[in-house]
């Protein structure tokens, strides 16, 4: 064998693996994105004097705000927000939210808020069929989706309990039935494409400076849904 030819064969397959490690090492180093689809819940900077929402927290705290969260964001990782949540999205609205999006080249982490709207445009007092279809809609939603993992949020209750906040016109025991029925939905969703973020529970044990407008988050709100998330996109992440 002419030793010269070997060596240039040697010197090749070096060059290709180290070309191949380099390229390699470039996806891993793709900064994480978190995207936001879904309502008001995540996209509720209009309701607060401050203009943020709980993914401009998530990726880079607001320290003078909210101290209590310094250093936990994703700031020195270098992430970035996709906010694709609309204020006022009902279930049938997230296929556009996502129209366009491909799959990430790096760590990614979809954050999805909805079922509320939905629930104060009828299904708070539906019979059966309104919750089944919600269902439908939002499994065929993620499983379009081209983002793993997905945090769902449950619907929270701006009435804390208490049947005399009741703002629905819908009977009580009706609303809050088909309310428990979405937040099912959602978690057996969760359990299928990611994990849940129970801001159901969470909220229950906050106050009315949680909320603007009855239903909104208000700037505490917004944090406390921050609150929620965060564990779930670091260990995501």
């Amino acid at each position: 064998m002419d030793p010269s030819s070997a060596g240039r064969r040697g010197f090749l397959a070096l060059s290709a693996a180290a070309l191949a490690g380099g390229g390699s090492g470039a996806s891993a180093a793709a900064p994480p994105v978190v995207y936001t689809f879904g309502d008001s819940i995540l996209d509720c900077a209009r309701y607060n004097d401050q203009g943020v929402h709980p993914g401009q927290l998530l990726v880079g705290n607001d320290d003078a705000l909210f101290p209590e969260f310094r250093g936990q964001d994703l700031r020195q990782r270098g992430a970035r927000l996709d906010h694709r949540a609309v204020d006022g999205a009902t279930v049938a609205g997230l296929p556009g939210q996502a129209r366009g999006l491909q799959r990430p080249a790096g760590p990614a982490v979809a954050l999805l808020t909805v079922g509320g709207n939905d629930l104060l445009r009828g299904l708070a007092a539906d019979k059966g069929p309104g919750v089944r279809a919600f269902a439908s809609a939002l499994d065929a939603f993620l499983r379009a989706l081209p983002i793993r993992p997905v945090l769902l949020g449950t619907v929270y209750d701006p009435t804390f309990g208490d049947d005399q906040r009741n703002f629905l016109g819908v009977e009580a025991r009706i609303a809050r039935a088909n309310h428990q029925r979405v937040n099912a939905v959602i978690a057996e969703a969760a359990a299928r494409y990611g994990r849940l973020a129970d801001l159901h529970a969470h909220f229950l044990r906050g106050d009315p400076s949680w909320y603007a407008y009855t239903i909104e988050p208000s700037l505490r709100g917004a944090s406390e849904v921050r609150r929620v998330f965060l564990p779930l996109v670091q260990a995501a992440l």
